[in-house]
């Protein structure tokens, strides 16, 4: 199938990109990396009148790191952010979610940016985003704003960008000292969309749970951040019983999705399903956390019930 027509434009500045969007309105589409947009185009579910194509502009495919936080251009590739050592020194999550997007191909041209501009339900990186409090710089006629993740995400594919406004970056804060992390999620099929994923994070100190959070992939209609602390805060993990408190915190995510029933999996799938992904996800992600005052018998305690944490759970998306 081929897209309608279309005008094509080529900006090569921030500026140029923003005054072809106030010209064209909700005709125009932005192209980065295309792999969500292109097959849109191809079905017709869109025929925008104009494309906006950014790959010109420069200055939107640096990663910048600070003491605080990731900031990713617009323009960054998945598998640049996958292949980034000090990235994944700054903030692991970030490559232990998008190695789960689709397959290398697609993560060789598609962009992180675009992926939370797409604000699609079943993405990895909207997760990743709320998870970890962050932002979305955004270029319009008026200057730059940033958005934080709450109020980004209206609904599915939808977000609170206006149709003359450009999203350059994203920033991802850091985790606090002694934190871990940790991403799951379980496809039919490696590189399908998942039917449930979940990232998580939490915080030890001296040997004990004082924060914990997990966020969603294909079980909720906009990203959202479950606070685990009230189930995992304040539990040794050399106690015996710490296990309960992982199916407390189960128990919690089953709770607090609203998974939908689909051609691929009832709504009480999904919900079991990401439950569990999370029961097995909290012990990597303390064995993860750099507080090196936990001992090992204590995580050998606590991922005694994770020997195959991820084993007959699938993987991968698109």
């Amino acid at each position: 199938m081929k897209p309608a027509p279309f005008e094509y434009h080529a900006p090569r500045s921030v500026e140029e990109a923003v005054a072809v969007l106030a010209e064209v309105g909700h005709d125009g589409k932005v192209l980065a990396g295309g792999q969500s947009l292109i097959p849109i185009l191809n079905m017709r579910l869109a025929s925008p009148g104009h494309l906006i194509d950014i790959n010109h502009v420069t200055g939107l495919d640096d990663i910048e790191i600070t003491s605080d936080s990731v900031r990713v251009g617009a323009l960054v590739r998945h598998s640049g952010l996958e292949r980034s050592d000090s990235t994944h020194a700054a903030l692991p999550l970030l490559r232990q979610a998008v190695v789960n997007v689709a397959h290398p191909a697609i993560r060789n041209r598609g962009t992180t940016v675009g992926s939370i501009a797409h604000a699609d339900a079943a993405g990895e990186m909207p997760a990743v985003l709320a998870l970890c409090d962050g932002t979305v710089e955004v270029v319009g006629p008026h200057g730059i704003r940033e958005v934080g993740w709450q109020h980004f995400f209206l609904g599915a594919l939808e977000t609170v960008l206006a149709p003359d406004e450009l999203a350059v970056a994203t920033r991802f804060n850091r985790m606090p000292p002694g934190t871990g992390t940790a991403f799951a999620e379980s496809a039919r099929r490696s590189g399908d969309y998942a039917l449930a994923g979940v990232a998580v994070r939490v915080t030890v100190s001296d040997g004990v749970v004082s924060a914990a959070a997990a966020s969603f992939v294909s079980v909720t209609d906009v990203p959202s951040v479950l606070d685990l602390t009230p189930a995992l805060g304040g539990r040794e993990l050399a106690d015996a019983g710490f296990g309960s408190a992982l199916d407390q915190a189960a128990e919690a995510v089953r709770e607090h999705v609203a998974p939908e029933t689909d051609i691929h999996a009832s709504a009480d799938y999904r919900r079991m399903l990401v439950a569990e992904l999370t029961r097995r996800a909290l012990p990597i992600a303390i064995s993860r956390s750099n507080a090196a005052f936990v001992h090992e018998s204590a995580v050998a305690t606590v991922s005694s019930r994770t020997n195959a944490a991820f084993e007959g759970l699938g993987g991968g998306r698109r």
